[in-house]
């Protein structure tokens, strides 16, 4: 049992910005976004291009949400199909928050996504009045200002902040849960990966514990989920009690952190070389993002999907090697290794590569039969300088020069869409 009255009682908003891409879309083009069929999609001139937002009304009446296909969109006259406009999207998002700090100072806000942000309204009972009302005046003068709709989770914590959202405000537009509300609301979730926090694959290891609830989840032994799972099976048990300790701006599950990028390929990829270019570059990313927080990771993670025309798939594989790394060709040779004992030969069109298991770069153990690898380090924090003065595309591999090469061309765009 969980004692709630030794725990936090503080009042935090999760302002999610409902449909956010296809809602800018629509009211640029001068529509309501919930009353409008409009859906954002990169490249028109394929039908495979992949759904990047859809207004409500599309997902309610067509199903075409994130991640469908431009080919599932029916031939409809009241359906808009509109291309990104990312900067726009990131400047009304900066806008936005911009209006927050009208109710709480800066240090009180935490921007967790471009249209996702969490406020911690303590003390501010006596301007604006209790937490749904301040809840009503963010929605309403977002509608008002901007014409975009919004919904909003309310909690004692970010995780029950969050959760009101998803399962609830996503729903009804403002939810709030206490903490008296976890065995209500909570517990009765299924299936698991419905709980924020909760993947596919975690499920699935839940699963195979007997547990398919979240009320299972908070009335297994910890002592066994944490033999399992580490310090990931404390925090989920206590989350699905409703406890979350963690700070404005800290991230809400501590222990998940990994550095990755995924790309949907400009087109299909067919030639083993080119793959492998793109894999390099990709390599050079991840392996970038993990130095500029001056970390290194000891599990290599390779995915792989196939186009759509050749019935789709692909495969997910990790390595976990013995020293952490960040060097770049450190992680292309472990893609490479899970590339050549997993693919199968078909055509690719997404590419995605992380590191996680990751420790401080602190040190490094030197190797007698590798006497470079401190040189090689430095080489990447180097190239790692130089980039961020002159630009990303000031110090490129020659592969990125070459057929099938991605680079180039994506560092034009923002988000990995266009401006």
């Amino acid at each position: 049992m969980v004692d709630y009255s030794k725990l936090p009682h503080q009042h935090i908003l999760c302002i999610d910005m409902k449909s956010f891409y296809a809602s800018c879309s629509a009211v640029m083009l001068g529509l309501d976004p919930l009353d409008s069929y409009v859906v954002v999609a990169g490249n028109h001139d394929r039908e495979g291009s992949v759904v990047l937002a859809a207004s409500p009304k599309m997902k309610k009446e067509f199903g075409i949400k994130t991640g469908s296909r431009l080919f599932e969109v029916p031939d409809d006259p009241r359906i808009h199909i509109v291309e990104p406009k990312m900067a726009t999207y990131l400047r009304v998002s900066t806008e936005i928050t911009r209006l927050l700090y009208r109710y709480v100072p800066k240090e009180a806000i935490h921007v967790y996504s471009v249209d996702e942000s969490f406020i911690k309204i303590d003390g501010t009972r006596y301007l604006w009045g209790d937490a749904y009302t301040i809840a009503e005046k963010i929605r309403d003068e977002i509608q008002r200002q901007f014409q975009l709709p919004c919904a909003i989770g309310i909690g004692p914590n970010m995780l029950l902040a969050k959760l009101a959202l998803d399962l609830e405000a996503k729903q009804s537009g403002i939810a709030y849960w206490s903490y008296r509300d976890v065995p209500e609301k909570l517990w009765p979730i299924t299936p698991l990966h419905r709980m924020w926090g909760i993947g596919k694959r975690l499920e699935k290891r839940l699963n195979g514990l007997g547990i398919f609830s979240v009320g299972q989840l908070a009335h297994y032994d910890l002592a066994t989920l944490e033999g399992k799972f580490g310090i990931i099976g404390n925090q989920l048990y206590y989350h699905a009690w409703g406890v979350d300790l963690s700070e404005i701006g800290a991230p809400i599950m501590d222990g998940q952190i990994s550095f990755g990028k995924s790309q949907i390929l400009l087109r299909d990829y067919k030639k083993e070389e080119e793959i492998r270019r793109v894999i390099l570059e990709m390599s050079e990313e991840v392996a970038r993002r993990a130095r500029s927080h001056e970390m290194a990771g000891r599990t290599i993670s390779l995915g792989i999907g196939y186009s759509y025309e050749e019935m789709g798939g692909g495969f997910y594989r990790s390595k976990t090697i013995d020293r952490p790394t960040n060097i770049t060709m450190d992680v292309y040779r472990v893609c490479l290794e899970l590339f050549y004992n997993h693919y199968d030969g078909r055509t690719v069109r997404q590419i995605s590569i992380s590191i996680s298991n990751v420790v401080p770069d602190r040190w490094m153990q030197l190797d007698l039969f590798e006497p470079d690898r401190w040189k090689k380090r430095e080489l990447g924090y180097t190239m790692d300088r130089i980039r961020y003065r002159f630009g990303s595309t000031s110090l490129l591999r020659a592969v990125s020069y070459a057929e099938g090469g991605t680079e180039r061309i994506r560092a034009k765009l923002v988000g990995g869409h266009k401006a």
